[in-house]
């Protein structure tokens, strides 16, 4: 095992562990970290002796911060499509991830936000800890929930999932739980326990044991007790009107997000509104994928995702120019070219429905 390698590989007992390592970068996750990570599952899968998986980041900080953005954004101005290869392989091992037949344990200590949920919230066993701060922050640089976050978000109770997909903002271990995006809470101090206890496990139904052995109750969230409003106030039919329903309601936690929502670029939200909306009824992870390429390619065409990262990576001036600047200029033709299909473009995970 070369210690540089972007994702180190180790067995401990009958557990391959696959590490995240680019601490520097908070483990943001690269083409590279990718492949490197789909052979170790197929592996794994091939390996008899092997019993689980587990997914741990690098570095005290957290798992994994996403993808590397910034090296989206300089492909997109020099007008190269490495990016999008980057993402098709991306979402296939998200696919992958789901399907995977052996135990997946993914540690989401710490930061996990963007493509370091596609690679955890996936998984069969999720934990997380006092520290975990969950997020798909995706409008915020001009962009749209991916890696299929969009299918988990939709799937989260009542209209959760819209809140957190539209304001972008991050949840602990409790909020996680109810989300949806977690199964476990294990204290941050308790993981090296239960890490050394996985070793021990010789059967699969030993490991989910394991874990179940080792979780404790979470300490208390916050978005239940915001649930009345969240879910008055997001089953509006345009982000327009949520808005103004935020505004509206009187609670201050909900005109806090009014505004955190308006902050974001009004092409993202709307895109976003309806790609959750879409998630819903495509039910299929592999179907929202496809979708999700779909947004991507036209997002990584647009003016916003270029300028979102300027703003909030390069330069960071935090003053974003979006174009169009307010959500009454963005039409419904620019959603739609969205998800207009791809041709022979497509991810094709799933099978396209049959004309008629």
């Amino acid at each position: 095992m070369n210690h540089e390698d972007p994702v180190l590989l180790h067995t401990e007992g009958r557990v391959r562990h696959l590490t995240l390592n680019r601490p520097r970068a908070l483990n943001a996750l690269n083409h590279a970290m990718v492949r490197l990570m789909a052979d170790a599952l197929d592996a794994a899968e091939k390996d008899e002796a092997v019993v689980a998986v587990l997914l741990t980041g690098a570095g005290e900080r957290g798992l994994c911060a996403g993808g590397d953005i910034r090296a989206v954004r300089d492909d997109a101005l020099a007008g190269g499509t490495t990016s999008l290869d980057f993402w098709r392989d991306e979402y296939r091992l998200n696919a992958r991830i789901a399907r995977f037949p052996k135990p997946y344990i993914a540690l989401m200590d710490g930061i996990v936000m963007g493509g370091g949920v596609g690679v955890s919230a996936h998984g069969s066993v999720r934990i997380v800890t006092e520290r975990s701060r969950i997020a798909m922050p995706e409008t915020g640089i001009g962009f749209v929930p991916d890696v299929g976050g969009t299918y988990l978000l939709g799937a989260a109770p009542g209209e959760l999932g819209t809140h957190l997909a539209l304001t972008g903002e991050s949840v602990g271990a409790a909020d996680a739980l109810l989300c949806g995006l977690a199964d476990h809470f294990v204290p941050a101090e308790g993981l090296a326990a239960l890490v050394a206890a996985l070793s021990e496990c010789t059967t699969p139904e030993a490991v989910t044991a394991t874990v179940v052995d080792h979780a404790r109750p979470a300490p208390g969230g916050e978005l239940a007790a915001h649930r009345a409003w969240i879910d008055s106030c997001y089953a509006a039919d345009t982000v327009e009107e949520i808005v103004d329903r935020l505004a509206d309601h009187g609670d201050p936690a909900a005109e806090q997000a009014a505004a955190t929502i308006l902050a974001k670029a009004p092409t993202s939200l709307k895109v976003t509104l309806e790609a959750v909306r879409r998630a819903r009824r495509l039910g299929e992870l592999e179907a929202v994928l496809d979708q999700e390429f779909r947004v991507s390619t036209a997002a990584f065409a647009g003016p916003d995702l270029v300028e979102g990262v300027r703003a909030q990576i390069v330069d960071k001036d935090r003053n974003p120019r979006w174009r169009p600047a307010a959500l009454a200029q963005v039409t419904d033709e620019d959603v739609a070219r969205h998800f207009a299909p791809l041709g022979d473009r497509e991810l094709g995970l799933a099978p396209l429905p049959e004309a008629g």
